[in-house]
């Protein structure tokens, strides 16, 4: 949804209610977790965040905290919301003087542990969301090399008019995101 100022609280409550009711922009569902669907535009990153028991416990409690959406130009409604299958976020983006408020519902949750402990989630666009598709927030920790990955894996296309004709452009602020949210998790772990 393009707006023209910041909404209100009392605007994004009203569009996290009718979220509840909304679908997912993508047949795909869940496929971050497998087999990524063609015809998408795939990303992926990662970062290392350390070594450690100290340093996955930050991390996993930084993605909990939804930290890696602690950015100056991104607004995440509400960041106190559980991490669980079938919860629904706003996730607004300011940018050129004008705000986005894009609706994701949390689509399942990772949490392994054994050589390799993970966590953290994938959540999918919902009808009001300018990109289709999903997007996996995940920490990792290697046992065998103690090595802490932050590593975020989506795919996406144009779901809105206004982005299909702007693409070049919003796939920048795509990649500004990934990098702003991987400098985001390495300052949450160092401060935590």
């Amino acid at each position: 949804m393009l707006l023209l100022s910041c909404p209100s609280t009392r605007q994004v409550e009203r569009f996290l209610a009718h979220a509840r009711e909304s679908n997912h922009t993508y047949t795909e569902v869940g496929a971050t977790a497998g087999l990524l669907p063609p015809l998408f535009t795939v990303d992926h990153n990662r970062i290392l965040l350390g070594h450690g028991t100290s340093v996955w416990n930050k991390a996993r409690d930084a993605v909990r905290r939804w930290e890696m959406f602690n950015l100056d130009w991104i607004t995440l409604y509400w960041p106190s919301t559980p991490i669980r299958a079938g919860e629904n976020v706003a996730v607004l983006a300011r940018c050129l003087n004008c705000y986005w408020l894009n609706g994701c519902r949390i689509v399942y949750v990772v949490e392994n542990s054994g050589r390799m402990h993970r966590f953290g989630f994938a959540y999918g666009t919902l009808e009001d969301h300018a990109e289709s598709g999903e997007e996996r927030f995940t920490v990792e920790w290697n046992r065998e090399t103690d090595e802490v990955w932050y590593d975020i894996l989506a795919f996406s296309r144009p779901h809105q008019f206004v982005v299909r004709i702007g693409y070049p452009f919003a796939r920048r602020l795509q990649k500004r995101f990934a990098y702003d949210s991987k400098m985001a998790m390495v300052k949450a772990v160092d401060n935590g």
